[in-house]
């Protein structure tokens, strides 16, 4: 099965992905730790690798979490780009900054949209220093 370019970037599935990213990111902010949890897909192929560890299903997921410290309450999101790939599977990138570090952090999460609601099966989060290059138009 292929997906063709009509497929790609629904508005109601771009909509329904944005709204439940917002919701996580609250969760993130507030550190309800078992709402992040119920966030990420319950099963042993699920990773996140995070700025200073790295998980390897969800039980390793959960058991990072309980360990990492709070998120710094004004951290501050840009350039969150959501892709829609079919009805079912999204991507989340996004770049972040808090008053806490000088680093710019970047996020990516791939969501997937199971029987229970969209979850996250795989997770990115990292930090460099600025300056930084930015293109936006490389194609890339």
């Amino acid at each position: 099965m292929s997906i063709g370019s009509d497929e790609v970037d629904l508005p109601p599935v771009v909509a329904e992905v944005r709204a439940v990213f917002e919701r996580y990111e609250r969760a993130l902010l507030s550190n309800d730790i078992e709402a992040l949890n119920n966030y990420f897909f319950a099963a042993p192929s699920t990773v996140r690798f995070g700025i200073a560890e790295h998980a390897f299903g969800i039980a390793s997921v959960r058991a990072q979490r309980a360990g990492l410290p709070r998120i710094h309450p004004e951290r501050r999101l840009m350039n969150t780009v959501i892709n829609s790939i079919g009805m079912d599977v999204a991507i989340v990138s996004t770049e972040f900054t808090a008053p806490d570090t000088t680093k710019v952090g970047r996020q990516t999460q791939t969501w997937v949209r199971f029987a229970t609601g969209w979850r996250i099966a795989a997770a990115h989060v990292s930090q460099i220093d600025p300056p930084f290059a930015r293109n936006c138009d490389s194609g890339a």
